[in-house]
């Protein structure tokens, strides 16, 4: 009575169970049949569970501070986004339910593929049995990862730096223009609505976020099941991360010969490349480039073999609950910018050799190099461009590997575009690398950068050419570091001497390029009209000392 403020001594089985969901507990668990929550704007007939109306109670008089939902349809969706908005934490009954869906579905794929093998007497109903009871664990395995992600995903939607309000949006109003949403039937805000949400500081909830990411998977999947990418050998990773090892290592070629084989690629990377990357990261990669789904598939799978990702991802996860959540998510942040800008880099610049094998041999060994220690990284990348980074995160209790990992994750990035210098002058990376960034720096490149890093784009079409100079940006860039290396010199031609002798040539067109800059700095707004005259002037230079 006293912990529920109950002043009554006796109470109906009604009474008591709604004064139980109004409990002030840190967590409040529903795993029953029926709707015991509803949105103040809400009635009883809205919910259509006559049942329970004596006991449900509206979202506003919830105490507790998070919602979890081990039945089906135990809160309304209204009512969750009101307990969301008012600070509470919730995802939806189908996200925190999620895991027995999973579960059902990797029993039925590998039941297919031993049936199929019982059928074909290639082993008995016994054996079967017996292993079907032995890859329990690393069933379970598999969907607990699996669903840790999505519900990490949502947290990460919330992250700034991973989408903006500006792209839910667009992405909601093409669904609904190609009649794939109904944001209305779906409990989604109007573009009213969320305006109004952005002028108080508000955005879309875990819950609304929730319905999102269940239709940029949808969608998703069923754009990779056409392409050629599910059927593809070399990229059989998709496949297996569906199945448990010991299966895998029993019946290799049932696996990769099932019957699903399409469906459950195209399932897996859906999956994994929304909860990694994020609800809008296909859509903006689409709009970007004009790729398909299977070349971005293709270039996302790639790029996570080239860094190494999906080792550093996972330290990362295992960080949660020893150091800051802020933190954490930061690190994440860097991984998604390193993965998408590696993305986008292989799809413009690979277009006709999206060969994972090539691609991975052509750049894997390179990055990891960089990496090897400290030293090494310091020797390729100057630390300016990482150390502070990486002494914070060392500060903020993340482990040593991990924050140069990710300190360092935008220079890397820039380092495909030096290994291809590198190789195709015959230089050494080390070199190319210090004439790349002794120029970024010089001209004020970084500075640039920055200003497009940070300029708020209005709407998609400005959203677009950001994304084009800062692509645009890096292209000048190694244009301008190639026309160092083919500056005549006398003596060893160290790059130092590269770097006079070109400056020297190009006096006039660098003193325009300095009195163009300190304009800009000078300007109170930089936006896209002074990116494309930049670039006019870049262009020029790397022509002029071509």
């Amino acid at each position: 009575r006293k912990v529920l403020g109950i002043k009554a001594r006796s109470l109906s089985p009604a009474d008591l169970i709604s004064a139980l969901l109004k409990a002030p507990v840190d967590m409040l668990w529903n795993g029953g049949i029926g709707t015991y929550v509803k949105a103040p704007s809400e009635s009883h007939e809205d919910v259509g569970d006559k049942t329970n109306d004596a006991l449900r109670i509206d979202s506003n008089e919830l105490r507790c501070k998070a919602l979890g939902e081990g039945g089906n349809l135990g809160v309304t969706q209204k009512a969750r986004i009101d307990f969301a908005r008012r600070g509470g934490s919730v995802n939806s009954d189908f996200i925190d339910n999620a895991g027995g869906v999973d579960c059902s579905d990797h029993e039925v794929n590998i039941k297919i593929l031993l049936n199929d093998l019982v059928h074909r007497q290639l082993m008995s109903l016994p054996e079967r049995n017996r292993m079907l009871r032995a890859m329990t664990s690393e069933v379970a395995e598999l969907v607990l990862r699996n669903n840790y992600r999505q519900a990490m995903a949502l947290s990460l939607a919330q992250n700034p730096a991973v989408a903006t309000a500006d792209q839910y949006e667009r992405l909601m109003r093409r669904l609904e223009t190609e009649g794939k949403l109904d944001r209305s039937l779906e409990f989604l805000p109007s573009d009213e609505e969320l305006q109004a949400r952005r002028e108080h500081g508000g955005g879309l909830t875990r819950p609304e976020l929730a319905v999102l990411v269940s239709y940029a998977k949808i969608e998703l999947k069923q754009a990779l099941v056409a392409s050629p990418i599910v059927h593809d050998p070399r990229f059989n990773s998709a496949l297996h991360s569906a199945f448990p090892a010991s299966l895998l290592a029993a019946f290799p070629e049932a696996v990769g010969a099932h019957p699903l084989r399409a469906e459950i690629s195209a399932t897996q990377i859906a999956n994994d490349m929304v909860n990694r990357m994020g609800i809008t990261w296909f859509d903006r990669i689409r709009s970007a480039t004009g790729a398909d789904a299977g070349r971005i598939a293709s270039a996302y799978l790639i790029s996570l073999r080239i860094h190494d990702v999906d080792a550093h991802w996972e330290s990362m996860e295992s960080l949660d609950g020893k150091i800051d959540a802020g933190v954490q998510a930061d690190l994440f942040a860097d991984a998604i910018r390193l993965v998408t800008r590696s993305t986008s880099w292989l799809l413009q610049n690979r277009r006709q050799a999206l060969d994972p094998v090539s691609c991975i041999d052509h750049y894997r060994a390179p990055m990891a190099d960089v990496l090897a220690s400290k030293s090494r990284l310091e020797s390729v990348i100057p630390a300016s461009r990482w150390y502070e980074r990486y002494a914070e995160y060392c500060e903020r209790m993340v482990p040593e590997d991990l924050s140069a990992w990710c300190a360092s994750a935008e220079s890397r990035y820039w380092l495909m575009d030096m290994v291809e210098i590198a190789r195709q002058l015959d230089e050494k990376l080390e070199s190319v690398a210090w004439v790349y960034f002794t120029l970024g720096e010089s001209l004020n490149l970084t500075w640039l950068d920055r200003q497009m890093r940070a300029f708020r784009a209005n709407g998609h079409w400005q959203v677009l050419a950001t994304i084009h100079f800062r692509d645009e940006l890096d292209h000048q860039l190694r244009n301008l570091t190639l026309s160092v290396f083919s500056e005549p010199v006398d003596g060893d031609g160290t790059p130092e001497k590269r770097i006079e002798a070109w400056r020297g040539n190009k006096r006039m067109l660098l003193a325009r390029w300095e009195r163009m800059l300190n304009d800009m700095q000078a300007a109170n707004d930089v936006d896209c009209a002074v990116f494309s005259v930049a670039h006019g002037v870049l262009r020029e230079l790397a022509l002029k000392a071509a």
